[in-house]
């Protein structure tokens, strides 16, 4: 096609939409934002994005989805109480609302109806941040050209949380009220209000930091679930392999985490050379068996004593 650009479009993001097409001739409208779904090509025309996300990109959308997913499950179990029995039942209702959600997501991003999405290729960070680059040409007149250039990466992850709500506030209400008698009334609801606050705190997150999460998700899993599981075996005083087997719920926990540890891996490496990549794997049990090893010796009792004793 001929690409004629007079006067030329300045700015990052700025574009040209096609207008028309008049046999191998296009042609182009005024500089400026290009339409959802579209970004700018190297000769600044806007064109629509017909690629597919690839494995880093659902990677990344699969962390966005475990976000709430997770904080629904520490809440529940935070609020849920020892001898509440409701638990359970709590956490399986949550997997089906961000499962669901998942889907319906899915299912209303273009092409609608199909579980799978077209997108635009992440080139670089600022591809998250187009309101930073809008042109002033006259160093007067601001050209906006602010338009999702990662589409639709950014905006899903809205779409997603905002189902996410919907669906909770639909069933969980009813299902608590139903079988979370061992709480008192004013605990029954503690999980879902934390939900209210959480849900915004992560939508401001995607908004503010979503480029910046996009390049340090794998690193942020790995950091996380290597902290969460050391507090979590110090807070429950796991010191050894049969306190691990005393309780099924440790065990639960412990392979949780293991299938963190392996996805913030997988991410990181994105199994590019599987024959290089696979064999990381087998180090996603290394900090829990570090932990068990060395908890004896570190037991701050002992070494208040043995300090005691050397003096």
């Amino acid at each position: 096609a001929a690409v004629d650009i007079q006067p030329a479009c300045l700015g990052l993001y700025c574009g040209r939409t096609v207008l028309s097409v008049n046999g191998s001739v296009e042609i182009y409208g005024d500089c400026g934002v290009c339409p959802r779904g579209q970004r700018t090509d190297d000769n600044k025309i806007c064109r629509e994005c017909m690629g597919s996300p690839d494995r880093y990109d659902w990677l990344y959308l699969g962390f966005m989805a475990m976000l709430p997913l997770v904080l629904h499950w520490f809440f529940i179990e935070w609020y849920s109480g020892k001898k509440s029995s409701s638990a359970l039942l709590q956490h399986v209702t949550a997997l089906f609302e961000c499962s669901i959600a998942a889907i319906v997501t899915l299912l209303v991003s273009d092409p609608v109806g199909s579980l799978h999405i077209r997108s635009c290729k992440v080139k670089k960070l600022s591809d998250w941040y187009t309101m930073l680059y809008n042109p002033s040409p006259d160093y007067i007149t601001t050209v906006h050209c602010t338009h999702e250039a990662v589409y639709p990466l950014y905006t899903i992850v809205f779409i997603y949380y905002a189902f996410c709500l919907v669906l909770m506030m639909l069933l969980r209400p009813l299902l608590v009220k139903k079988i979370a008698c061992g709480l008192g009334k004013s605990d029954r609801f503690k999980s879902i209000y934390a939900a209210l606050y959480f849900f915004p705190i992560l939508t401001v997150l995607q908004a503010v930091g979503g480029g910046l999460l996009y390049y340090a998700f794998p690193y942020i899993i790995l950091v996380l679930s290597l902290v969460t599981l050391a507090v979590y075996m110090s807070a429950s005083e796991v010191e050894s392999f049969k306190d691990l087997l005393v309780r099924k719920k440790r065990l639960v926990v412990l392979f949780s985490h293991w299938l963190l540890h392996a996805y913030g891996i997988v991410s990181i490496s994105k199994l590019d050379k599987l024959e290089q990549d696979l064999p990381l794997l087998a180090l996603v049990p290394a900090p829990a068996l570090f932990y068990l090893l060395t908890a004896k010796y570190t037991e701050p009792s002992r070494i208040l004593s043995e300090g005691g004793n050397g003096h």
